[in-house]
């Protein structure tokens, strides 16, 4: 069977060694790389590739947002999240925006190809090493503090922000007027509870919505 892939993420190096690893199997194909989620998404339109692998912390737009949007638009493509971060809470996150699994970089070498075979498989996939400490799926952990109940687009303008747009270039970039900007952005941070662009770019960061 034929599996068609669509590779996205910011660093050349581990594309192209995506794209090596994948193609040496008979019947894959990397359709595309996509150096930031805009770029993924756009590209996952036109082609419609039966898998997306998709990075978290993408410039642009990241791996979350993108899969949201992949999976609205593209209900027959499966999204692969493949991330460094060793987090429960993201394996969730993950799950929930539609991904069908969550690999660490670190277990692909071994492990990608069986990702993706379940993932074709519409079965969920856990990192292994992930799974070994919770039985298999993303941990449910009731201590764990859950972030904020955002919108996608409050995500994605939390991600703008962080990278450094101000208003003026949200709006232009979302096609939204800049009153509406500012006033997502009065809202944002009233629901993260900040109260400096600073202390927004932290949240960010810590909860993986950018890149350090």
């Amino acid at each position: 069977m034929s599996t068609r892939l669509l590779v996205a993420d910011d660093h050349d190096i581990l594309r192209r060694g995506l794209r090596d690893l994948l193609e040496a199997q008979p019947g894959w194909s990397v359709v595309a790389e996509a150096v930031n989620g805009s770029e993924a998404f756009a590209l996952a339109v036109d082609l419609k590739p039966d898998i997306a692998i998709l990075d978290v912390g993408m410039p642009d737009l990241n791996g979350f947002e993108t899969t949201r949007r992949i999976r609205q638009a593209l209900p027959a493509t499966e999204v692969l999240i493949l991330t460094a971060h060793d987090s429960e809470q993201l394996a969730r996150e993950a799950e929930a925006c539609g991904a069908r699994g969550y690999l660490l970089k670190s277990d692909a070498g071994r492990d990608l190809v069986a990702a993706l075979e379940s993932v074709r498989k519409r079965k969920f996939f856990l990192s292994p090493q992930m799974a070994k400490r919770n039985g298999g799926e993303p941990a449910r952990n009731e201590n764990s503090l859950p972030l904020p109940r955002l919108t996608a687009r409050e995500r994605e303008i939390i991600q703008l922000l962080a990278e450094g747009y101000v208003n003026k270039d949200i709006a232009t970039r979302l096609n939204i007027s800049v009153k509406t900007a500012e006033t997502h952005r009065t809202n944002i941070m009233r629901k993260i509870d900040v109260h400096s662009l600073p202390d927004l770019t932290r949240f960010a960061i810590r909860n993986h919505l950018v890149e350090p």
